[in-house]
């Protein structure tokens, strides 16, 4: 006898075999049971011999370490396992949650903060590791109620829809402006011949924010937003600033 079973990439392999009824133990174990338990035996040994049914090893237990942060102007007394980040500490620790946990890969940008003025995925940055310097967060830039100009400049042109990349783009924004006060250059200052006194074109705006990403696209209006704080500081054209 053949099992006339439709077919199916999901087939069973006992389903393919002629199987004799005749040859059927009355009560023992048959073929078909032969060949499902072989099928689980074997899936049973795959895993186990990669690792997957292991057992997990003893936990680790953190090493914790006296660290004083410097946020926003005030120091901040911390206890943390060594391997906390930076984001962590913010959001877990001290209760900041104005920068984003987003990807946690360093990725997307969302929780871009200031280190000593200059911009770091605050997920990839160990707490330990930025002792002593100075750290601005998205509720550091402001000045009691008088918003920071990058600030302003997202709500007037409406860099955002979410906004739940919105802190990490101003950041990121803030310290792009610096770099470009500072004369340093990017891929497009090069490809445009542009290396004496960078001007922040539109296309150097996406260049230099490029790491911080916004899953709503709302690129061109912080483009905008980006531009029209670069135009009060002297770093692009008034008029023409290209697209």
């Amino acid at each position: 006898m053949r099992l006339a079973l439709p077919a199916s990439p999901c087939t069973p392999l006992e389903d393919e075999i002629e199987i004799d009824p005749a040859a059927e133990p009355a009560g023992g174990l048959s073929r078909r049971s032969f060949l499902k338990a072989a099928a689980t035996a074997s899936a049973a040994a795959s895993l186990s011999g990669s690792g997957l049914a292991e057992k997990p090893g003893p936990t680790v237990p953190p090493k914790l370490s006296s660290v004083t942060l410097q946020i926003n102007g005030s120091a901040r007394p911390l206890q943390l396992d060594t391997r906390t980040s930076l984001l962590d500490a913010l959001r877990e620790h001290l209760d900041l949650t104005g920068s984003k946990k987003g990807c946690d890969h360093g990725q997307c940008g969302a929780c871009t903060v200031l280190v000593d003025g200059r911009r770091v995925n605050a997920c990839l940055t160990l707490a330990v590791a930025v002792e002593g310097s100075e750290i601005t967060t998205i509720e550091g830039l402001a000045h009691g109620d008088d918003l920071h100009p990058m600030q302003s400049s997202f709500v007037e042109h409406d860099g955002f829809q979410c906004g739940y990349c919105t802190p990490g783009q101003i950041c990121s924004a803030v310290a792009a402006l610096d770099e470009a006060k500072k004369g340093e250059l990017s891929v497009v200052s090069f490809s445009s011949g542009n290396l004496s006194s960078p001007t922040l074109t539109d296309d150097e705006i996406r260049e230099r924010m490029s790491g911080n990403l916004c899953r709503c696209g709302a690129y061109p209006n912080i483009v905008a937003a980006v531009r029209a704080v670069a135009q009060q500081q002297g770093l692009a054209k008034t008029q023409g600033a290209g697209a």
